[in-house]
């Protein structure tokens, strides 16, 4: 759900989300810009509460949050680390940084202490991210692929991805992967692609999950 990263809804609507979606469901959830982009991690306990409070009413629907940091956000770790130990147990965090500061020891390891997943990045194949694995279990963005079809992942691509989760996560891990190439609906297509070609290589995949 990215709409929560421009405005963060009252609690009712994330209710009203819980109610049309069917048991099971997973509703991934984009923190809003406010920390991220406009505090930049700074004092973050209250829009983290904020946060937490309204999205609280996706009671077991909610998925995990994303906390997307600013492309000019340089590494904070004891940002990170007071931000990130705000977070209850129960709720699944993934990380997305995008300066390449954050790509240190020290990072990895507050990500692992805090069971927060590093969020791998793609963008027209090139991978933007280490491959980290540092939660129990994994989120990935598919940002824009190079196939002749405007920002299309060919199956090349997506089963060289297939190939990297399977290495690192076991098949009792929880990984969430996203196709963020909207243009001529490539990311619906793509994401199918993925579905099919994961099923058989014998990967259990469910599709109820929403970002």
């Amino acid at each position: 759900m990215n709409n929560t990263f421009y405005r963060l809804p009252e609690k009712q609507v994330f209710e009203t989300w819980a109610e049309t979606v069917p048991a099971g469901f997973r509703m991934a959830v984009t923190m809003s810009r406010y920390l991220t982009h406009i505090k930049r991690l700074r004092d973050p306990a209250e829009p983290v509460d904020r946060f937490l409070t309204r999205a609280a009413g996706l009671d077991d629907r909610l998925g995990p949050v994303l906390i997307q940091l600013p492309p000019d956000l340089p590494a904070r770790v004891e940002a990170l680390e007071a931000t990130l130990g705000l977070f209850p147990p129960h709720v699944r965090v993934a990380v997305e940084p995008r300066h390449e500061s954050w790509w240190t020891d020290g990072v990895e390891e507050v990500l692992v202490r805090h069971n927060a997943a590093l969020c791998w990045a793609d963008r027209r194949n090139r991978v933007l991210t280490p491959l980290w694995r540092t939660a129990d279990c994994g989120y990935l963005r598919l940002h824009e692929g190079t196939a002749r079809r405007r920002m299309s992942y060919g199956a090349r691509a997506l089963d060289a991805w297939l190939g990297r989760l399977t290495e690192v996560f076991d098949e009792d891990a929880d990984v969430y992967v996203y196709v963020n190439n909207d243009p001529g609906c490539a990311a619906v297509d793509n994401a199918k692609t993925l579905i099919t070609r994961a099923r058989a290589a014998g990967i259990a995949v469910r599709q109820n999950t929403s970002h």
